[in-house]
């Protein structure tokens, strides 16, 4: 285990800001995937199946084996999907999770985790439910 710190990134969402950090450790091949398309600026979407999270579509053309793969990530902890049961996406749960699309249960690696206060997180949840997608970006800290 290296005592090297995992790279740091800065997420924006709307007027709010987190700081965060690399999964190096835990997924180092999506997290450099992810750090390959940083500086990342999308829409951010309420998610339909996953319970309290957002998702940003990332479109296809990712290919990714999984690392340490979970469906149930915890608040902050960002996953990166780019399996074949649905599109390449960013998962970022605010509260209860249960990664899903309409083809069922997804597993996501876990790319970075966010160093959020969790009641700031569910903030971003009422904001997406109530005034729909907002601008995302994320890039180097």
């Amino acid at each position: 285990m290296s005592d090297v710190a995992s790279p740091s990134i800065r997420l924006t969402i709307a007027t709010f800001r987190f700081a965060g950090r690399l999964e190096t450790g835990l997924a180092p091949e999506s997290a450099a995937l992810l750090a390959s398309l940083l500086p990342l600026e999308r829409p951010l979407l309420h998610a339909r199946w996953s319970g309290e999270a957002a998702w940003v579509p990332l479109g296809a053309g990712l290919a990714l084996s999984p690392e340490n793969a979970t469906a149930y990530p915890q608040p902050g902890q960002i996953l990166l999907y780019a399996g074949k049961k649905s599109e390449s996406e960013l998962l970022i749960p605010y509260g209860a999770c249960a990664f899903a699309s309409r083809a069922g249960t997804l597993a996501g690696n876990p790319v970075a985790t966010l160093n959020a206060d969790p009641a700031q997180l569910r903030e971003i949840g009422k904001l997406l439910l109530w005034k729909g997608a907002q601008p995302l970006r994320i890039d180097r800290g």
